[in-house]
């Protein structure tokens, strides 16, 4: 199936983008789970996340050293040594800290580095059809290089979710590209959604992230739960909040 090959959406798709998942948010006052990697991955049940997940080969090694020097440098000025510590700031240093690192990591990824195999439709169906197995699925796009999605996962966690996208695709895309060696980074960036003004935002980023990119329609795949979209100007359309009454 190539997710690009689709009719656009009919009149009745914008009661598809309300339905399609009922977005749970982060609760300060439950039980949390932190995984350190590079990164800290904050785990919860019945939550929300904005995950993003890229090709092995898509971040030049000395752009990673480049932002990890800043980062580290920014950090030590909080009197921090490792990012996973982030959370022990005020919610206005971390909003800073996003603003300025995760934002620049998404640009450098959106810069199409790497040889960007997801550009080729044969290669994205296979992730698609992963990505579409499961039905806690809201908003997704996959990139040249990398795939942003909104995920809630009901009977399992998500990091099986994601060796299921990643583990699966990877044997079958290498497979039909005659390569081996690892396809995906194996760390991906998570967020628990923490409101529902940032769960609209990051609906709208995935909906403008081919379009800021300015990629063709034959670049990426873009969707809403098991709706895939022509065009990723067509889901934002989709995606627009509803209009408050006066």
């Amino acid at each position: 199936m190539n997710a690009n090959s689709h009719e656009t959406p009919n009149e009745d798709s914008s009661a598809k983008a309300e339905a399609t998942l009922k977005a749970t948010f982060f609760r300060p006052h439950d039980e949390l789970h932190i995984h350190r990697g590079n990164l800290p991955h904050w785990r919860q049940t019945n939550v929300t996340y904005f995950v993003t997940t890229r090709l092995a080969d898509s971040m030049p090694q000395e752009k990673i050293r480049e932002w990890q020097t800043k980062r580290d440098a920014w950090l030590a000025a909080q009197g921090l040594q490792k990012p996973f510590d982030i959370h022990q700031l005020p919610e206005d240093h971390q909003h800073e800290f996003h603003a300025t690192f995760t934002k620049e990591w998404h640009q450098w990824l959106d810069a199409g580095y790497g040889e960007c195999q997801l550009r080729r439709p044969e290669v994205r169906d296979i992730l698609i059809r992963r990505l579409l197995a499961e039905s806690s699925l809201d908003a997704w796009v996959i990139m040249p290089n990398h795939l942003h999605a909104l995920i809630a996962p009901e009977n399992q966690g998500l990091g099986e979710v994601l060796q299921s996208w990643k583990g699966g695709s990877a044997f079958e895309i290498n497979r039909l590209l005659g390569r081996s060696g690892p396809l995906w980074q194996k760390e991906p960036y998570d967020h628990i959604v923490r409101s529902e003004a940032q769960f609209q935002h990051y609906r709208g980023y995935i909906a403008e992230n081919p379009i800021k990119a300015g990629l063709e329609p034959h670049e990426y795949a873009v969707g809403l739960g098991k709706q895939p979209f022509k065009v990723a100007s067509a889901l934002a359309e989709v995606l627009q909040p509803p209009r408050t009454q006066i």
